[in-house]
């Protein structure tokens, strides 16, 4: 994404709603409804959707540039349930998922360089709004090693906990309220896909 100009609260949301609720499908028809459900609304070919089977409501937002990911975040900053949320980040390698985590941070009031997590796993931030700690689990070889770094006490404590690569810690973080997919699409957009598994995560929604 390149940076572009200051784009207005509306730049590159485009966002439409995607409901699937229905509690007689099971885990595999639910994800490939809501797959359907969400080609038919413009998401791209063969997206790699979060595998979570409580799904309260999804919604597509589009970034043409950088300005609009960051306009996508500085809203999301706005939310009051998003103090105390779990979100993770999804995608393939350079699809922008630190890149909008940093926005994000920002919005909420972190000075300075926002550093990747990738080789310490884990970068604390404490704010006077809240504790931040933001994780990239891109590393890990065994889910194991989630549970040893002794992250399901951090998890279990007050604050923001937003998570990049967390199928590497599969089956042991808790359910997010937020999940963030995000897809490359053509001319270096982007197609994030927003999908909330809880109240908090419904308030989150773009």
């Amino acid at each position: 994404m390149e940076t572009g100009g200051e784009p207005g609260d509306e730049a590159g949301l485009g966002a439409a709603q995607i409901d699937v609720r229905d509690a007689d499908l099971g885990k595999s028809e639910l994800l490939r409804a809501r797959a359907n459900l969400l080609q038919q609304r413009g998401a791209p070919q063969g997206l790699n959707i979060d595998p979570h089977p409580q799904i309260l409501g999804t919604r597509i937002a589009r970034w043409r540039d950088e300005a609009a990911c960051g306009a996508t975040a500085r809203a999301l900053a706005r939310r009051p349930a998003l103090r105390d949320a779990v979100v993770e980040l999804r995608g393939p390698l350079g699809a922008g998922k630190t890149t909008f985590v940093r926005h994000l941070l920002h919005a909420l009031g972190v000075q300075g360089r926002v550093k990747s997590p990738t080789y310490a796993v884990m970068e604390p931030y404490d704010l006077p709004g809240g504790d931040i700690r933001h994780f990239d689990f891109f590393r890990f070889d065994d889910p194991q090693e989630w549970e040893d770094a002794g992250f399901r006490d951090v998890y279990a404590s007050p604050g923001l906990k937003i998570a990049e690569w967390p199928e590497k810690a599969a089956g042991l973080l808790p359910l997010p309220d937020l999940c963030i997919t995000i897809a490359i699409g053509d001319e270096d957009s982007r197609a994030a896909v927003f999908t909330a598994h809880s109240a908090s995560g419904l308030e989150l929604l773009p």
